[in-house]
Formats: structure tokens, C-alpha cells, sequence
């Protein structure tokens, strides 16, 4: 760096404490042209120099020099390493007094400097959680009244509010009430800003309800005031409101107690009347976050039965449909959810050839994980919740035997674990019409494998046995499993430390022994 930006820096140092105002813009100038020459470099010779801790007494509201000081914190603070010393040199109170300026130059330049400190540094936000930011931002959002001013004050409130701490500081500090004005206005707004100030306000509402303490404030049990106006946007004409309304439901949906309430108050019906105009609509945003907020409030066993028999399956499944991956993700996630420990629900879901074809076609989505995984947990616990041979026949009716094998060298052992299960069911239930299938499908040397590592849990290594008994009724399986020598594995599996494993194994032992 040229010996002029070292200078520069001396020369501030004096000229501050004297302000002596034209040769401090001249060593500002000088330090913004460095900066936008080798930003690193320059910063670092700003922070080695301490001249950080001469900005506040700099950053007048009066002083004609505060936008090109503002202008070089922004700049600074693009550097991640710089962020933490631009707070500990004390800038943040000074910069948050400046919000309440006049001057657009002199909000913008504020406005990007506390952006840059505050964007992606955990350190410096819990900084400026200590600090009055959240109160001074709630403030002086109140007085504004151009949209361009809002909006600034949006973009330093973000990523500050993706605090927990902060987050409560800013509901406690009036933000909510706020952002529901904000809403209420510009709701029917037709204007470009307008619709930019809904989503804002909308999508910011949405972030302080990520937070476990903020959220549980705003719910006050569900009698909350603001938890009546959000909900009051589900039914909104606005895509963007019904989209943040089920979004705050997913949201407060994150404990037994709040989903129990939800679904006592009415709420399913609410989401399902939203779902329905977007099997037309089609607004895929909108789908999700609806979905994901019927899959949290299925959570609670008391929950299940009440939103079956309002009809939340029904609905759902006319997302069958769907292509978009998000959308298929979480329709699995809301069923699944749903038929755990409903007998009738499964069978009844279980036997609809339909969905369980499009299942079967998922569980081959090799480009989303995630679906796939979700599509074989649900074709299993359709299996092990209804325990019914109709339901086992529909699945290999559909061709979903192979994916259940496959399903059981899962890397996850839930997985392989819920696939045994079901395995287990298929050949008690109907080994005649699922033996092809597991055949084809290599069953028998999967167990084989599950059986001699070491890694397979004890309930896996149970489950393998157990499926191995119930598979001794077929000729051509209890071939292989001769052929493979089984005996061997298992006879070492009497020895297990688990109680339960040891004794199957000797059930299993005997078994194969009477059986060889």
C-alpha cells in the first residue's frame, strides 16, 4: 500500500481531535479510494493503525463529514474479520443514532454499515444484543413514513432478528405490532412498493417466530392477539399472506401443547380450505408451507384421529399429483405422520392402488433423497400400522416388495428397522404372493449381510432373525437360506449380550436345525 494511506491515517488522527473539518474529508477521501483499490489490505492497516475508535466522535448528525465515514465502515465491514472490531471500537450506537437522520446520503451510508457489521457474525450480534438496537429500530420504524427508509431499516432488522436474543428484544420492543400495520396496509396495495412492504413485513413475521422464546410470547396459549391476526391471513386473497400465515402455523406448530390447541380451535379446517384452492392455483409455495403445517400438527398422537376424520387425507392426496419434489416431500411427511398407530387410516390409504403405485414410483427418485426416503417410510408403515394382508397385497400388487428389501440396507437404522418390520408382516401375512419378489429382490442374502456385521444393532440383528423364520415356509428361500449356511451366524449370535438377541438366535438355531 502507498505511504499516503498510512499518512492519511496519521494526519486523522491528529485532525480529529482538532476538526478541522477540510483535511479530515481529505484523509477520509484518500481512505475511501484505498479501500476500493485492496479492500483487505486497507482495512487491515485501518484496524493496525487504531483509528476505528476515532469514527464515533466523527459520526455527527451535524457533521458534514458522517456519510463518508458511515461509507467507510460499510466498506470495512465487508471484510469478515473487521466485523467484531468495528464493534468493539464502539460504532454501533453512534451508527443506530444516525437512523433517525433526514439525509438519504447519510441513511443509505448507515444503512449498509450496519448491514455489512451485523450480516453473518454471530459475534458481533450478540454485540448488538446488548446495545438498544432492537428498541431504536422499532422506534424509529414507527416514525417513518417513506417506503424507501422502511425498507433500509428491513435490511439491518433481517439479519439482526436471526438472533434468538434479539428476536425477543425486537418483540418485546413493539416489532410485531408494527409489522401487522404495515401488513393491514398495504394488503390491497397495488403499487410495486406496497407489495414489497407486504412481503417484507410478512417474511420478517416469520423469522421472529423461528425463535422457541419469541414464538411462545407471541402464542400467550393461543389466546394471543397476535396469533388471532396471523391466522386471520390464511384466508387472505393474497398469496403472499397465506403463504406467511401457514408459515407462522408450521411455526407455532413446534410443541405438543400449541398443536393440541391449534387443532381444538379449528385450524385444520382453516388449512384445508387453503389447500383446496391451490389444487387449482397451484401456488407451490403455498401447497408447502400448508403441508408443513398439517405435518406438525399431526405430531400429537390426540391430534391424529381428529384431523383424519376432518378429512386431512383426502385433501392431501389430490397433491399426488404434484412434480415438485418440495411438495411430494412433505405430502409423504403429512401421511406418515398421520397413520402412525391409526390402524384404520392405514388400511384404508394402504388399499387406494393409487397412491400406493405413486409411491412405488418415488421410492426410484434417485435426484431427491428425500423423497425417496419419505416414500419408502411411508409404504412401510402403511405395512406396520395395518397389519392387514389387503394392504400387503395392494403393495405387491404395486411392486413395492423390492424397495422394502432395498429399504432394509438403508445407511439410517430407523430405516432398515421399519423395513424388516414390514418385510416381517409381507411373509406372515402373504409369503406365497410376495416369494418371486424376494427372491428376485435378493432378500435372503441382505439378511445374510445384516446378520454377520458387526455394526447391525441389536434390533436389527432380531428383526433379520425373525424374518429368516418367517421365510422358511418358502421352497426356494428356505433353499438359499441353506446354501448360505445361516447356522453358522446364528449359533454365534446365542453368545449376544443382548438378552433378546441371544434367545432368538436359539429360537432361530432350533428352527433352522429341525427345518435343514
Amino acid at each position: 500500500l502507498p505511504d499516503n494511506l498510512s499518512d492519511a491515517l496519521e494526519k486523522l488522527k491528529i485532525a480529529s481531535t482538532d476538526s478541522a473539518t477540510d483535511s479530515v474529508e481529505s484523509c477520509l477521501d484518500c481512505l475511501l479510494k484505498a479501500l476500493a483499490n485492496n479492500s483487505t489490505e486497507a482495512s487491515m492497516k485501518i484496524h493496525e493503525m487504531g483509528v476505528l475508535p476515532l469514527f464515533p466522535t466523527l459520526l455527527h448528525p451535524q457533521s458534514s463529514c458522517t456519510p463518508k465515514v458511515a461509507n467507510i465502515i460499510a466498506e470495512v465491514a465487508k471484510n469478515e474479520f473487521m466485523r467484531s472490531p468495528c464493534v468493539e471500537a464502539g460504532l454501533i450506537p453512534p451508527l443506530v443514532q444516525l437512523l433517525n437522520s433526514t439525509d438519504q446520503e447519510v441513511l443509505l451510508q448507515t444503512g449498509r454499515a450496519l448491514g455489512n457489521i451485523c450480516y453473518d457474525s454471530q459475534s458481533s450480534k450478540e454485540q448488538f444484543a446488548s446495545t438498544n438496537i432492537a428498541e431504536e429500530l422499532v422506534h424509529l420504524f414507527q416514525k417513518q413514513m417513506e417506503h424507501e427508509k422502511k425498507e433500509m431499516i428491513f435490511e439491518v432488522l433481517a439479519p439482526l432478528a436471526e438472533n434468538d436474543v434479539i428476536k425477543l428484544q425486537l418483540v418485546e420492543a413493539g416489532l410485531v405490532e408494527c409489522l401487522l400495520e404495515v401488513v393491514a396496509q398495504t394488503v390491497d396495495g397495488e403499487r410495486e412498493e406496497d407489495i414489497a412492504q407486504l412481503k417484507t413485513a410478512s417474511d420478517l413475521m416469520v423469522l421472529l417466530l423461528l425463535g422457541d422464546e419469541s414464538m411462545q410470547k407471541l402464542f400467550e396459549g393461543g389466546k394471543g392477539s397476535v396469533f388471532q391476526r396471523v391466522l386471520s391471513w390464511v384466508p387472505s386473497h393474497n398469496h403472499q399472506l397465506q403463504l406467511a400465515g401457514a408459515l407462522a402455523i408450521a411455526n407455532f406448530a413446534r410443541n405438543d401443547g400449541n398443536c393440541i390447541h391449534m387443532v381444538d380451535t379449528g385450524i385444520v379446517q382453516k388449512l384445508l380450505e387453503l389447500l383446496d384452492r391451490h389444487v387449482e392455483e397451484g401456488n407451490v409455495t403455498v401447497q408447502h408451507a400448508a403441508l408443513s403445517a398439517l405435518r406438525n400438527l399431526a405430531i400429537p398422537v390426540v391430534n391424529k384421529s381428529k384431523m383424519l376424520s376432518a378429512g386431512v387425507a383426502d385433501v392431501v392426496l389430490k397433491f399426488l399429483q404434484s412434480e415438485m419434489p418440495p411438495v411430494q416431500f412433505k405430502l409423504l411427511g403429512t401421511l406418515r405422520m398421520l397413520i402412525d398407530t391409526q390402524a384404520e387410516a392405514a388400511d384404508h390409504l394402504g388399499t387406494n392402488g393409487k397412491l400406493v403405485e405413486r409411491l412405488v414410483e418415488w421410492c426410484e427418485a434417485k435426484d431427491h433423497a428425500g423423497v425417496m426416503g419419505e416414500s419408502n417410510r411411508l409404504l412401510s408403515a402403511l405395512i406396520r400400522h395395518s397389519k392387514s394382508k389387503e394392504v400387503v397385497r395392494t403393495v405387491i400388487q404395486g411392486g413395492g416388495v423390492k424397495h422394502l428389501v432395498t429399504m432394509a440396507t438403508s445407511e439410517h437404522m430407523i430405516m432398515q428397522n421399519e423395513a424388516l418390520v414390514a418385510l416381517g408382516l409381507i411373509a406372515a401375512l402373504d409369503l406365497v404372493a410376495a416369494e418371486k419378489d424376494l427372491v428376485g429382490a435378493g432378500l435372503v442374502s441382505v439378511l445374510h449381510k445384516l446378520l454377520s456385521d458387526e455394526r447391525s444393532a441389536p434390533e436389527i440383528k432380531y428383526n433379520s432373525m425373525i424374518l429368516i423364520c418367517a421365510v422358511m415356509g418358502s421352497e426356494p428361500l428356505h433353499k438359499e437360506v441353506q446354501s448360505l449356511a445361516f447356522i453358522n451366524i446364528v449359533s454365534k449370535l446365542r453368545a449376544h449380550e443382548n438378552k433378546t438377541v441371544s434367545h432368538q438366535a436359539s429360537l432361530t438355531e432350533q428352527r433352522l436345525t429341525a427345518q435343514s
